[in-house]
């Protein structure tokens, strides 16, 4: 518990009021994000709940795959931001919940933008990448919304080495990660894509 708030209190809202309000922000998008041209399952037609190749047609169009961790980091680093911008704590952990759900469809529906597809195909490994399915996103905030309640759980230390577990794991795995994704997106390094490409 990073801010010492007692979390098990979630006032002045109901954990079912909280969980209708994640529903229809979820929905709102799934749908802002069918209106975008994207499919709601992968266009092979059929739902995997693992897809491990990340050099594939396939990869983020299943409901999970190795950048489903990535999203889970999102939702410490949103516990994170929020709680910076709440210094007087004055909203409770669910509000924050709320908070971070926003920012993880907004992230949906721009990660899905035209300019955003474009950007990871010409700087990033996602050369076959022309946008999450629907139930991937969903399956993406859900993975977030999880991160930010292990964030509100654990204490600093704990959440550190989480973290960094995780961009191990995928560093190791397929030499990605949130931390480079960042990079490669913001000021790609060609040496950087040179050597993630030499795993495939």
């Amino acid at each position: 518990m990073i801010d010492g708030l007692d979390h098990s209190k979630w006032n002045p809202l109901s954990p079912r009021t909280y969980a209708a309000i994640t529903i229809v922000l979820m929905t709102l998008t799934a749908f802002t994000l069918r209106s975008m041209g994207h499919l709601w399952i992968c266009k092979c037609g059929y739902v995997k709940l693992w897809h491990g190749v990340v050099f594939s047609s396939e990869n983020s169009q299943h409901l999970t795959d190795w950048y489903t961790f990535t999203h889970i980091l999102h939702g410490f680093m949103y516990y994170v931001l929020i709680w910076l911008a709440d210094r007087k704590r004055v909203l409770p952990v669910g509000h924050r919940f709320i908070g971070a759900i926003v920012l993880a469809c907004l992230w949906e529906l721009l990660e899905n933008s035209t300019y955003i597809i474009e950007r990871y195909r010409t700087v990033t490994i996602s050369l076959d990448y022309f946008g999450d399915s629907i139930i991937n996103s969903m399956s993406d905030i859900t993975a977030c919304g999880c991160g930010f309640f292990l964030a509100s759980r654990f204490r600093p230390l704990m959440s550190l080495l989480f973290v960094a577990a995780i961009e191990l794991l995928l560093l190791v795995c397929i030499r990605d990660n949130l931390t480079i994704n960042i990079i490669q997106l913001v000021h790609p390094i060609p040496s950087l894509k040179h050597w993630q490409q030499q795993i495939y």
